[in-house]
């Protein structure tokens, strides 16, 4: 029996856990300890760190695994690379894993490449960041470094929101510095891909729906996003330049890009499938399980990506607007072919945030139509039929 470990047991996990309990693998799930649902799902669990690769190495190690893999999250890649180099495993490098969790190195990877970007600066916590970036024109987004979840960025209009929003990102970092940029005004999407043996398997553009907090959140997602043909090629050229330049191989990828009069700038580039039901998304849109693809991938197994069908889908977050406890959930939907998923992940009386970054999430909700518009009709039609109350 093939052995699979998997970083994290949180919600983003447990499909790949139960994928891989399908497919008849031996599921070692490897997160610290706490109230997560993917622990009961588990054929075995190992409470140590995920960011802590030398001792996941030594239980990869010691369990013989033939595989490491997560989705939704960018906190584990590091150590997927330490694993998979030390064990010559089917992954990304640990030195592209490296780049991928730091958005500076990124950034200088993309200047360095000629990727399509905006314009940016490195700056040290303890030195005063007007005068590191005065050459960059307001608006500035300031963003930690090592941080995922839209946490620890903050859109800064003025000089005199600079100390605060520095003060902001410090608290999600753990690294000594942070990164400006310039705020490129334009629409948000992205795309998701793989790239396996070398080789880009696919690439699908997505459109983003954003709650507009202290910065923009993805809160769902659309399939197709359309694009005019240099455009889509435009964009296509800009996420393979930043594959080559970041070193990224046999990983799924998350893009995320800013599009300004038909140009893509590249925004980050992560080295796993997106959250936010974006792995959904393209299992719904090419008529494949998405999950079962990073799993025989992570196994080093022959997999294809076939691109034959397109069935428009779109994606929402079921998020509440104030912190507290659950007093009710009603679902009204009748059963549905083009309502693929209506997930809660909490239950009455328990207790639930305010909406600000992804993880805040308190369900979500996923259709498909015959084409783009009746599938985000559908979504809109099953939003109302839900109802959530949070006293």
């Amino acid at each position: 029996m093939k052995r699979l470990m998997i970083m994290g047991a949180g919600i983003y996990q447990v499909p790949l856990i139960k994928k891989a309990k399908e497919m008849g693998i031996w599921t070692i799930v490897v997160s610290i300890p706490g109230n997560y649902p993917g622990f009961a799902l588990a054929d075995q669990v190992i409470y140590e760190n995920t960011v802590d690769y030398e001792k996941v190495l030594e239980v990869a190690r010691r369990e013989h695994v033939d595989g490491i893999v997560t989705a939704g999250t960018d906190v584990a890649v590091i150590t997927i690379g330490k694993v998979c180099d030390a064990l010559g495993l089917t992954g990304l490098s640990f030195e592209a894993a490296c780049i991928a969790s730091n958005k500076i190195r990124m950034k200088e990877k993309f200047e360095e490449y000629g990727v399509r970007t905006a314009r940016f600066r490195r700056v040290s916590f303890e030195e005063e960041s007007w005068e590191t970036i005065r050459d960059l024109s307001l608006p500035l987004m300031f963003k930690a470094v090592d941080s995922s979840g839209s946490r620890g960025i903050i859109r800064v209009n003025q000089p005199e929101e600079f100390a605060s929003a520095r003060e902001l990102v410090r608290a999600a970092s753990h690294a000594d510095a942070y990164i400006v940029e310039e705020f490129v005004e334009g629409e948000e999407f992205g795309a998701q891909a793989f790239v396996y043996h070398g080789k880009v398997q696919f690439i699908l553009p997505h459109g983003d729906y954003v709650f507009q907090g202290d910065t923009g959140v993805p809160v769902g997602h659309f399939a197709p996003y359309q694009l005019k043909p240099e455009a889509l090629e435009d964009a296509k050229r800009q996420l393979e330049g930043a594959i080559r330049a970041m070193g990224l191989d046999n990983c799924a990828i998350n893009a995320d890009f800013i599009r300004k009069n038909d140009k893509t700038y590249v925004l980050e580039i992560g080295g796993r499938s997106g959250a936010t039901c974006l792995a959904e998304l393209v299992s719904i849109y090419y008529g494949y399980d998405y999950y079962e693809k990073l799993i025989l991938a992570a196994l080093g197994e022959e997999v294809d990506f076939p691109q034959a069908q397109a069935v428009p889908n779109a994606s929402m977050l079921l998020r509440s607007d104030r912190d507290g406890i659950i007093r009710e959930m009603v679902n009204e939907n009748e059963p549905d072919p083009d309502i693929c998923e209506i997930q809660f992940d909490y239950q009455v009386g328990e207790e639930v945030k305010k909406f600000h970054v992804g993880p805040h999430r308190i369900g979500h909700v996923v259709t498909k139509g015959e084409t783009l518009e009746r599938a985000v009709d559908k979504l809109q039609e099953a939003l109302r039929k839900i109802r959530i109350e949070v006293a």
